[in-house]
């Protein structure tokens, strides 16, 4: 396994075009897609900032998992993504590692990426979030 780079910094927000306003009107960043993903129950706006993005995801459901983060501990950063090489090969080598994942096999994530979840209890409180593209 290899990590590439910093794929993303994920925000959880309660009004996608409300906080839109603030990264692109105050520091002048682009949003160049927006997109649903119905399996999360997300909304999502992508905005590029040097060779990483950042991740903005308003929930579509109250029962959603950005909602319910949102209920604990309010708007804010949600996670951290890092590209890698191999999204299998990671997997395994956090299990062999002794790494509590959320998947235990890749799943579609925003913008087409294939990615997999590291449980925060083995990650020192943060959300780990791995992520292929295929583009890589």
């Amino acid at each position: 396994m290899k990590t590439l780079k910093v794929d993303h910094i994920g925000i959880a927000v309660k009004n996608l075009e409300e906080t839109l306003k603030f990264y692109e009107d105050v520091l002048g960043m682009e949003c160049t897609g927006k997109e649903e993903v119905d399996e999360q129950k997300v909304r999502v706006a992508f905005l590029p900032v040097g060779d990483s993005e950042v991740e903005l995801l308003e929930s579509t459901d109250p029962e959603g998992p950005i909602a319910k983060y949102i209920d604990k501990k309010g708007e804010g950063i949600q996670h951290i993504a890092f590209r890698v090489d191999n999204i299998e090969q990671a997997i395994e080598t956090m299990k062999e590692k002794g790494i509590r994942m959320i998947d235990e096999k890749p799943r579609y994530g925003a913008g087409g990426a294939k990615i997999a979840f590291c449980h925060p209890k083995s990650t020192g409180g943060v959300l780990v979030e791995l992520s292929e593209r295929e583009n890589d």
